[in-house]
């Protein structure tokens, strides 16, 4: 059911695809550790659909699925630009905000500003006309592409950082609030990769999506 997805995306943005266009998506609102990473992405007026068989957003795929399209898109598309805030700036910032910054500096790395920016919910001040959507990594192709950026690149930081900290099973979860996660909390407490505002918040976030 999921190969059909791509046309549905594609059409949806035919209302703007006459101007210079990217979509816009993060990965990592929600974990206890770890950045929020959003990517931007600008696909050419033709792309190639069988290359891109089975896009949409990002949480709906399986990992070897998403590595198979990460790399399908940035073979294809104009250009991708990513940018990731680390936790202390989260701390600091608060997740909202930080979302805010990471979308801009991924737009900001695109090689030319975009005329429009398709985003979720999360309004993304520049000088691009900007139309945001609930759920637009599920209705948009260059949003749902940005998406799989998005998560792929933060996946593989998140292997980074467990290597760098192997005590939290940050390879496994990716920094979401799995029993095994804060069972490693209790025992070991914090790492500099931990967002202290979320530890200190109740509860935290659980996993959305595949981890």
């Amino acid at each position: 059911m999921r190969e059909a997805a791509w046309p549905r995306l594609w059409a949806a943005e035919a209302p703007w695809r006459s101007r210079r266009l990217a979509g816009v998506d993060e990965a990592g609102r929600g974990p206890l550790a770890g950045p929020v990473v959003a990517a931007a992405v600008v696909l050419p007026p033709r792309p190639d659909g069988e290359l891109l068989a089975g896009l949409n957003d990002s949480k709906l795929l399986t990992p070897p699925v998403r590595e198979r399209l990460f790399v399908a898109i940035c073979s294809q598309a104009v250009a991708v630009g990513v940018g990731m805030v680390p936790p202390a700036e989260i701390d600091r910032l608060n997740i909202l905000e930080a979302t805010r910054l990471a979308m801009y500096l991924a737009l900001a790395r695109l090689p030319a500003p975009p005329e429009v920016v398709l985003s979720d919910a999360v309004t993304v001040p520049g000088t691009w006309e900007l139309v945001a959507v609930p759920r637009a990594d599920a209705t948009f192709a260059s949003v749902a592409a940005a998406s799989v950026v998005a998560k792929v690149v933060r996946d593989r930081y998140m292997l980074a950082l467990d290597r760098q900290y192997p005590h939290y099973g940050f390879g496994r979860h990716k920094g979401y609030a799995t029993p095994e996660h804060r069972a490693a909390l209790e025992t070991w407490g914090p790492s500099p990769a931990h967002r202290r505002s979320f530890l200190h918040a109740e509860g935290g976030a659980e996993a959305d999506g595949d981890v």
